[in-house]
């Protein structure tokens, strides 16, 4: 039986989609281990993914975490060297590494085994067809549009050099060398509707539809009544937006918005009920499963969320934080199945809520949306012709230091 390794950090928004295609290959046959944090190892075990921890994550003493490349750089190294004695005992054939755990694809390159590169959300490299990734601009139109693409991809030009150096310099110190070896095939787990057109699509990229899962197999409670239901999710991510929740449930007070709905508050660290008002069921549950009976989700622009919702044909209105997710909330606003709201307040969340409640346009875009899957590549599929028709006779074996 072929052996795959996945290897993702610890953050949901990484972790549930490597154990979303962990569940689908082991479902074809295909042998497979997350190597990751240890926070849902048992949630995933319960659904039959077998989790390992990511040797060499933990932060160290010297670790500069304020420094992004340095803090990806230095630990992928620690990572690999690491990883790859485990992934040669195991006998792997393929690793698909998260797009930022890169640790995971030079363990795979140390043993001599394929790699693919999972990014658990739109493609988020660089292209000379679109302004930097982040901005939440859509393409400049004309030559004033270009120019300022342009510009704005040259200013950035400096910071993606650095990374670059410290990454080569990680690299070399493993003894990969400078050069980068390219995966055999990169996995894109988002809606087409979030993706955007780029002249550089890079070769052997596949769109394969949003990678979801679910930490629990409990189900929400359906606050009494028949008034719209209200999905709030605050953000996973550190970089999300601070008190989003409350300032959601504030506003959907029929006061304040004008006409009564139900609320689900879902988050992974629940408030306690008796904070929050009547109207509001608080708790952790599936989310996929409320969403069949939700009319708008409020969240903070988080990819797992965001596809989750538009997946279900589901309007949202969200509170970005930091990192990408002003990226997709723009993405999400400009497509039509949802409003951004910044900075985050009750008067501003109140009107926005209210219109995509009272206006159906949202919820066609939302379905719209949902109906792009239709385009998308079978992840098992791009992996199963990877692999190797039958397990290799020798494999190279790896020596620390």
């Amino acid at each position: 039986m072929a052996r795959v390794a996945i290897v993702a950090g610890p953050d949901a928004g990484h972790a549930f989609p490597a154990f979303a295609l962990a569940e689908r290959l082991d479902a074809d046959g295909v042998e497979t281990i997350v190597y990751t944090g240890l926070r849902w190892r048992a949630a995933a075990a319960g659904r039959g993914v077998e989790v390992a921890e990511l040797p060499g994550l933990a932060v160290e003493v010297g670790d500069d975490d304020a420094d992004a490349g340095a803090k990806l750089s230095a630990r992928a190294a620690r990572i690999a060297v690491s990883l790859a004695p485990v992934l040669a005992e195991r006998r792997v054939d393929l690793v698909i590494s998260d797009v930022i755990t890169v640790g995971g694809a030079w363990a795979a390159e140390l043993v001599g085994v394929p790699w693919v590169e999972l990014s658990p959300h739109p493609l988020y490299r660089p292209s000379r067809g679109l302004p930097p990734i982040g901005a939440g601009l859509e393409p400049g139109a004309g030559w004033r549009g270009r120019l300022r693409d342009s510009a704005m991809r040259a200013a950035t030009a400096r910071s993606l050099r650095r990374g670059e150096r410290q990454r080569d310099h990680a690299r070399s110190e493993i003894g990969l060398g400078a050069s980068r070896s390219r995966p055999s095939a990169r996995l894109i787990a988002t809606l087409p509707a979030l993706e955007v057109y780029r002249p550089d699509w890079p070769v052997d990229t596949h769109l394969v539809g949003p990678l979801l899962w679910e930490p629990t197999e409990s189900v929400f409670d359906r606050p009494p009544g028949t008034e719209p239901l209200v999905l709030v999710a605050p953000s996973t991510a550190v970089t999300g937006a601070a008190d989003m929740a409350g300032t959601a449930v504030a506003a959907l007070a029929a006061d304040e918005l004008g006409f009564p709905v139900r609320v689900v508050l879902s988050a992974l660290n629940p408030p306690s009920a008796e904070q929050l008002p009547d109207h509001v069921v608080v708790g952790t549950a599936r989310q996929d499963e409320i969403l069949s009976d939700t009319d708008l989700v409020i969240c903070g622009g988080g990819h797992g969320m965001l596809a989750k919702a538009l997946s279900a044909g589901v309007p949202v209105v969200t509170v970005p934080g930091g990192g990408d997710q002003w990226e997709l909330a723009n993405r999400v606003q400009r497509q039509g199945s949802g409003v951004l709201v910044r900075p985050v307040g009750v008067p501003a969340m109140v009107s926005a809520a209210r219109e995509v409640l009272t206006d159906p346009s949202y919820t066609a875009a939302a379905a719209r949306a949902s109906a792009s899957a239709a385009g998308v590549t079978d992840a098992v599929q791009v992996v199963r012709r990877l692999l190797p028709p039958s397990v290799a006779a020798s494999r190279r074996v790896v020596r620390r230091g």
